[in-house]
């Protein structure tokens, strides 16, 4: 086991270093620039080039790399251009709003998705199971933003019973916080309820018609305990597997999510750097949301060996 998480985690920081890397290139290759944006309307060319070389802009790519690599291996993402405060501190300051909404999104996507999956799979073929899946497809071809404008025409405008934008955090106001995640949180967990009731019908169809779970039947164990106890413990794999993944699609997803409700988390924080050149809050954000799914992956392998004894790790 030491030795597998030791490998795990040596291929994470690689794909966290690849993550950098992609993200600096895109950012150098991407036309636009900072200085314009602090600089005044109609600055000249000589004011420009200062505000770059106060920035350390004007020099070559790897020098620039490199110098970002050494900060961070101090601990330190670097200097917002805009915000005039460090990069960390910013995404420290929104974490909590995004973590709140992918957690969230994450048990309303998990608990409806696997429960109708089990109702899907115990009533196979007939009305229940059909009108599931239906559902479910109906749920994965539907855009999030979409839904998030339509459930904020519904439920903050036309009927009023939650706002339409803003957060409040947990420790103000519980009830005022609650109110606010409820609608974001629930657009973003919807669309990927489809995904997880299919997984969990596909792994309890086939779980169901192994010989123990016949054989636990025919002793007259009572089918909720059948269901529960023999049938959904070894169906859960391939549900932890596309739960890690619908993790990072949650992550994805709520960086348009807190746009739309006006959450102020490190999607939007993201969002915003993008548009306004501020790149060291876009290394800092990219690389913050790569490590989450990455450390995400690694506790989902982790738990295999945890749900089925059988699996061992060399």
């Amino acid at each position: 086991m030491l030795r597998y998480l030791v490998n795990r985690i040596a291929s994470a920081c690689l794909v966290l270093l690849v993550v950098s890397l992609f993200t600096f290139a895109l950012i150098w290759l991407v036309p636009g620039d900072v200085a314009s944006q602090l600089a005044d309307p109609g600055a000249s060319v000589e004011e420009l080039q200062r505000i770059r070389a106060r920035l350390n802009l004007d020099q070559s790519w790897h020098v620039q790399l490199l110098s970002w690599y050494g900060n961070l291996l101090r601990g330190d993402l670097g200097q917002s251009f805009l915000l005039n405060r460090s990069v960390t501190e910013a995404i420290i300051e929104r974490i909590p709003v995004t973590l709140s909404l992918t957690l969230l999104a994450l048990v309303i996507a998990v608990v409806l998705g696997v429960s109708a999956g089990i109702i899907a799979a115990v009533r196979h073929g007939g009305w229940a199971d059909q009108s599931i899946m239906a559902l479910a497809l109906v749920g994965l071809s539907i855009p999030d933003f979409w839904l998030g404008l339509v459930g904020i025409y519904v439920f903050a405008v036309a009927l009023g019973w939650l706002p339409s934008g803003g957060f409040v955090p947990l420790l103000q106001d519980p009830v005022g916080w609650a109110r606010s995640m409820a609608l974001p949180a629930f657009t973003l967990g919807i669309t990927q309820v489809g995904l997880i009731a299919r997984i969990t019908r596909s792994s309890m169809l086939d779980v169901l018609g192994q010989d123990y779970v016949r054989t636990a039947r025919a002793k007259g164990v009572p089918a909720f305990q059948v269901v529960a106890k023999h049938a959904f413990a070894n169906a859960l794999i391939p549900v932890i597997t596309v739960t890690g993944v619908i993790i990072g699609v949650l992550l994805g997803g709520a960086v348009v999510i807190e746009q739309v409700f006006s959450l102020p988390g490190v999607g939007r924080l993201i969002i915003g750097a993008v548009l306004r050149r501020d790149y060291p809050v876009i290394q800092g954000g990219l690389l913050l949301l790569a490590f989450i799914y990455v450390f995400v992956n690694i506790v989902v392998d982790l738990l295999y060996a945890y749900v089925d004894p059988r699996v061992r790790y060399g």
